[in-house]
């Protein structure tokens, strides 16, 4: 039986929170039965050129690892390769082909 991994370290990951309904783009670093753990979070926002990624968090460093409680999250999913591809630009200043 071939089990599907939806996600993998290291992969650019979309979460949509419960509360206030965002969808962040982040990069994946582990998860357990109460929390997932990413870095670099960025935020969906709304542009006059349409969708754009924004700081998720201001006081804390992009590159700390965060957990967020699996209560507080309405889905995870492998992120779409272009807005995937946005993301590593944005966090990392290298564009991807």
């Amino acid at each position: 039986m071939l089990i599907d991994v939806p996600y993998n370290k290291n992969d650019t990951i979309t979460i949509k929170t419960a509360a206030g309904g965002d969808e962040i783009v982040c990069r994946f670093v582990d998860e357990d039965n109460h929390a997932i753990t990413v870095t670099k979070p960025m935020a969906l926002v709304a542009t006059e050129n349409g969708i754009g990624l924004g700081p998720y968090t201001f006081t804390v460093d992009p590159k700390s690892n965060i957990k967020i409680n699996k209560s507080s999250i309405v889905f995870v999913h492998k992120t779409e390769d272009s807005m995937a591809k946005q993301y590593v630009q944005s966090t990392t200043g290298v564009a991807l082909a």
